[in-house]
């Protein structure tokens, strides 16, 4: 009988599937793990000039945590799904512009380290790759852990915009310390202004109202089931935002990412192959 050749959506797709899972630990662990390391070497200029904060090693970090992630929605991007993604990418963009130069919503702040290049020398040009896939995490650990009562909408939703709201209260005071971006006032939380938290709520219900009327939940559902390594960035994440916060004394923000890693645990992530 003839082989029949498998298109090539389906041929990447499956390719991309095996890479990730046959270097899941690396990719989730080791990778955050050094990841942190250098970035705290660079914020302790304990690095040669050109490797402190090099923003497409950064970038280059990052893209490789994203990859189980990207991998796990491939092969859900209807459409509509795609629609949805550009939607929030032009949103992303808008938003982070109108931040810069005005203030609002998150208060007046200022990048101190380029993260890869910048677009007219003031927004990342990845930016899409460092918001959404909170979103997308926060959207899949929360469809796991409600199980059925995902169902509603009127419980689905505000749940996700908490957990994406959580994300963040880890994220940024570590980012903070290192010197990627600073408030101008400052903040009683870890130097990060309340207001910015005010502005998360506004975009992290965009967000999620975005991506749930733009994704199938079932097919989501389905592909979490069938796919063990789609939540490994949020592992990522545990590791590398826990780890820098820990080293900077942030307590609470250390302890809102263990609890991810919790949640992680709760749904039965952990669970690296050996080879």
């Amino acid at each position: 009988m003839a082989s029949v050749e498998l298109p090539a959506r389906t041929r990447l797709q499956r390719g991309l599937d095996e890479l990730v899972d046959e270097n899941r630990f690396t990719i989730a662990v080791v990778f955050p793990t050094i990841g942190a390391i250098t970035l705290l070497a660079s914020a302790e200029a304990l690095l040669p000039e050109p490797l402190n904060f090099n923003p497409y090693f950064l970038l280059f970090g990052v893209v490789v945590m994203r990859l189980p992630l990207i991998a796990g929605i491939a092969p859900l991007l209807t459409r509509r799904a795609i629609g949805g993604i550009l939607l929030l990418c032009g949103y992303t963009y808008a938003i982070e512009f109108v931040g810069v130069f005005t203030g609002y919503p998150y208060g007046h702040f200022e990048y101190g380290v380029d993260l890869g290049p910048m677009l007219a020398g003031h927004v990342p040009a990845a930016l899409p790759l460092f918001f959404l896939p909170l979103v997308m995490n926060a959207y899949l650990l929360c469809l796991l852990l409600l199980g059925s009562r995902a169902d509603r909408v009127v419980i689905r939703l505000p749940v996700v915009i908490v957990a994406v709201i959580g994300l963040d209260l880890a994220l940024d005071p570590a980012a903070v310390s290192l010197g990627f971006w600073a408030y101008d006032a400052g903040g009683a939380y870890y130097d990060v202004p309340w207001t910015n938290y005010a502005g998360w709520v506004l975009s992290a219900t965009v967000a999620v109202t975005v991506l749930d009327a733009a994704f199938d939940r079932s097919a989501l559902l389905s592909r979490l089931e069938n796919c063990r390594f789609m939540l490994d960035d949020l592992v990522s994440f545990v590791v590398l935002w826990g780890g820098v916060n820990a080293y900077f004394g942030n307590w609470i923000p250390a302890a809102l990412a263990v609890c991810f890693g919790y949640g992680l645990w709760r749904t039965d992530r952990f669970d690296f192959p050996e080879r």
